[in-house]
């Protein structure tokens, strides 16, 4: 295992306390995330070092990097096994709205995101949207699930706020990413992070991390949106 050599920013502040994290790819060996054991046991220790409460583990899923359901909860229960905290664990899945994911549609094979098994995490290409993109989404709920779109801020074809308003109108939740609001993915993303927060757009936040790089360049980020989203994540979920 492994730990932060010195203490993060926030942590003897509960800067975390309570947080769930609702997107990060820390379930070891199953896609561009974490890659081992040990290195998931090293970043959980750091959830609970910080105050985190629960975590949602949401690896991907798509044509490229083709988990199954199955597959991906014996990767969960061999996780849980080994672990010895206290964090509340999570099963979900990040799934590409790909040719992959009619195949999961037709037959509702998913892992929900959140306590109600109704939520399903899903993404795009960060630059062009599918073409059927509304109808998948309609489809989605049809099926009677809700779609999360996750890191929406992200996305370079959408422009402006209404064209997120136009997602939200149909019934698509949004999922904020922290490390947005830290700068991770520049200026035009933090932006945009930051009007949907004032715009009370979100319903879900997360870290979407991948390693314990990106926990850091989170916590060394002394944003007031960050704290704020923080405190209020579980507000609509």
């Amino acid at each position: 295992m492994f730990f932060f050599k010195k203490q993060p920013t926030f942590q003897s502040s509960g800067f975390f306390n309570g947080f769930t994290d609702y997107h990060c790819h820390i379930l070891p060996g199953v896609d561009d995330g974490v890659k081992t054991m040990d290195e998931s046991l090293g970043i959980l220790s750091e959830y609970e070092r910080l105050g985190i409460k629960s975590v949602w583990f949401t690896p991907h899923v798509m044509e490229d990097v083709p988990n199954t359901t199955e597959g991906l909860r014996l990767r969960f229960e061999a996780l849980k096994a080994a672990y010895k905290g206290g964090l509340d664990l999570h099963l979900a899945a990040e799934y590409m709205l790909d040719g992959e994911f009619d195949h999961r549609l037709a037959n509702s094979d998913f892992l929900p995101l959140g306590k109600e098994g109704t939520h399903i995490l899903v993404e795009t290409s960060f630059f062009n949207s599918p073409i059927r993109m509304e109808q998948i989404l309609r489809e989605i709920m049809a099926k009677g699930y809700f779609p999360v779109l996750a890191h929406p801020e992200r996305y370079m074809y959408i422009s402006d706020q209404k064209g997120y308003t136009r997602l939200t109108d149909m019934g698509v939740k949004l999922q904020l990413n922290l490390g947005s609001l830290a700068g991770m993915y520049g200026n035009t993303a933090r932006r945009k992070a930051e009007m949907l927060i004032k715009a009370g757009a979100y319903s879900y936040t997360g870290t979407d991390l991948h390693n314990i790089t990106m926990l850091q360049t989170i916590l060394r980020a002394k944003s007031r949106a960050i704290k704020a989203s923080i405190k209020t994540a579980d507000i609509k979920s």
